[in-house]
């Protein structure tokens, strides 16, 4: 259930008992963007993998992350795209080396986050003449620790704009209790910064780049219930930039 902070202090007079933190970041360098004839033999042009660098990249991503924000990650949202979850799986690798991290992360895949499934948003040479956009989720499973992935999970949404937001709000609604990483495209993080900034006019997100959002969590009646999130970062931190028609 997700209710505005101002009616719960309303309505309960409640003090938060905790705070919730949801990273919504994009994945990192992909390799069709810096070896474009990659394309000419790839068996999924769509669905590019990361450069090294990228790699790297997202490896110290996370253990920037970890050392940094102050708080650890509890679950990991990644889109099935293949660039998304090589990012996810350094970032795991990279909290698992860090003190009290341990290795706790549970994976999970969520269509939500992909970017749309058809031949408008991916590149019109690339994307597959049949219109078939699969994933094989179970390979891409094994690219994680062991134990990393939740399999009990069970997708926000089955098909993948109803929905960046919405799948943003109801992952948090979801596990009120847990700070959350949600792996995702440029657009997809884009509309976190967007979705809870007023007046924003124009952003830009980096490889990596990511956006964090906090709330406040209540009780009631045994529940816990979530309050607004509201935007953390600040102009230039993270890869992220934007201008608000306030500066124009």
């Amino acid at each position: 259930m997700y209710l505005r902070e101002n009616q719960i202090v309303k309505n309960h007079h409640q003090h938060p008992v905790m705070y919730q933190n949801v990273i919504v970041m994009r994945h990192s360098e992909r390799l069709d963007n810096v070896e474009p004839l990659w394309i000419s033999t790839a068996t999924r042009p769509w669905d590019s993998p990361l450069t090294q660098p990228g790699r790297v990249l997202a490896f110290k991503t996370g253990q920037g992350i970890r050392k940094n924000l102050g708080f650890p990650i509890h679950r990991l949202f990644v889109s099935p795209f293949l660039r998304c979850v090589q990012t996810a799986a350094e970032i795991v690798i990279a909290l698992s080396t860090v003190n009290d991290a341990g290795g706790s992360v549970k994976v999970s895949f969520e269509n939500g986050l992909c970017q749309m499934l058809n031949r408008i948003n991916i590149r019109r040479n690339i994307a597959p003449k049949d219109g078939n956009f699969s994933f094989g989720i179970s390979q891409l499973e094994a690219m994680f620790p062991n134990g990393s992935v939740d399999n009990n999970y069970q997708m926000v949404y089955k098909e993948a704009k109803v929905r960046y937001q919405e799948t943003i709000t109801n992952l948090a609604d979801k596990y009120p209790t847990e700070n959350l990483l949600l792996v995702t495209h440029g657009e997809g993080t884009q509309v976190a910064l967007s979705s809870f900034t007023k007046d924003v006019v124009e952003h830009k997100v980096k490889y990596c780049g990511y956006v964090q959002l906090r709330r406040p969590i209540f009780v009631n009646n045994h529940s816990f219930i979530g309050g607004k999130l509201n935007l953390q970062t600040h102009i230039g931190q993270n890869g992220v930039t934007y201008i608000s028609s306030q500066d124009i």
